[in-house]
């Protein structure tokens, strides 16, 4: 009797990378549909241009590096990088701001260090950061204020592709600055209770970001549900936050307040979408929490006492440093021993 042979593993996935990463971004598109609709259509002209320039990035990389093409495009990694760069760029910036953030994340921080699943950072956050640093103008100003805006109507689509491609001019009435930003800048001389009465916070800017919240903790619970990830990062980061925060911003009057910490900026695409990433992240239950909860933590503090309103990406990129130590603390028991492995051990050094 002929018997087969085969190399391990023999067990197969319930999905392949492919399917993952196409599934998380379909788990995007909530979102970004209440984005397009409360702010306008240069999000979604951001993501377009964003996957356009990953793409090509994606084949000129391959074609140097002698690999095959479609298989690598066809995995949807750089389709998802670019999509959640372009997710939380300001929807009134130039299209030349996606471009440049999309092909530093896909040619330095992704295959720089080797590609898929070798980079230790996130690239779409490497790829904000770098955005922010370079061009804070661009970045800073370009954010559009909310349809339901009392007396406030959004450009139309051709109007808004035209300001895109530098055809025509951003109307000032069209932008404002984010509502962590103005919070911050004005809570100085200004009471909580007269910030509130500005339409922008209530009339305005709450209800478009309320429901934008909603949509991405909607799809990053599917993700949940369908395995692709863990409760535990997302919970962390939350958790953390929101204790942080309710400690700490108890005094709206002193502080960002708890309400504008969870709802505003990229706090749930953050938790579900960005700090899951599982390549850059922890990779044990109990080191995704500490992982995650660091995140709500930084962004709490840079947020407060920084100079960056939103802090996602930059808490994002710091616990990346710290994701490969936290690894090593925080290793499961192995099958047949009594107890987990944890810190460096004489026979490590041997």
């Amino acid at each position: 009797m002929i018997l087969s042979q085969a190399s391990s593993p023999h067990a197969k996935g319930r999905m392949n990378v492919s399917q993952v990463m196409f599934t998380v971004s379909a788990a995007t598109l909530p979102g970004l549909a209440c984005l397009i609709w409360f702010f306008g259509w240069g999000y979604l002209f951001n993501v377009l241009t964003a996957i356009i320039f990953a793409l090509i990035t994606e084949t000129l990389v391959m074609i140097i590096r002698k690999r095959p093409i479609l298989f690598y495009l066809k995995d949807g990694s750089a389709f998802l990088t670019a999509l959640l760069l372009g997710l939380a760029l300001p929807p009134f910036a130039p299209w030349w701001i996606a471009a440049v953030g999309s092909v530093f994340s896909i040619l330095f921080v992704k295959h720089l260090y080797g590609g898929l699943g070798n980079n230790p950072f996130n690239p779409a956050m490497a790829g904000y950061a770098l955005l922010l640093i370079s061009f804070p103008v661009q970045m800073t100003t370009a954010w559009g204020a909310p349809s339901v805006m009392p007396g406030h109507s959004l450009p139309g689509f051709f109007e808004t592709l035209q300001m895109y491609l530098g055809f025509a001019e951003v109307v000032d009435g069209y932008t404002m600055a984010t509502p962590l930003d103005v919070y911050k800048l004005n809570i100085a001389v200004q009471t909580q209770a007269e910030l509130a009465m500005k339409s922008e916070f209530l009339a305005g800017w709450l209800p478009g970001w309320l429901w934008v919240s909603i949509a991405y903790a909607i799809g990053g619970v599917f993700l949940i549900w369908r395995g692709i990830i863990t409760w535990h990062t997302p919970v962390a980061v939350l958790a953390s936050l929101l204790i942080m925060s309710g400690l700490f911003s108890w005094d709206a009057d002193i502080r960002v307040p708890v309400y504008l910490h969870m709802l505003g900026g990229a706090t749930m695409i953050g938790a579900f979408f960005i700090a899951t990433d599982p390549v850059s992240s922890a990779t044990s239950n109990r080191g995704k929490l500490i992982y995650g909860a660091g995140i709500g933590v930084l962004t709490y503090v840079i947020r407060t006492f920084g100079n960056y309103p939103d802090a996602i990406a930059f808490a994002v990129l710091l616990m990346n440093f710290c994701a490969p130590l936290i690894d090593h603390y925080s290793r499961p028991k192995i099958y047949g021993h009594e107890k987990s492995v944890r810190g460096y051990k004489k026979e490590d050094k041997a």
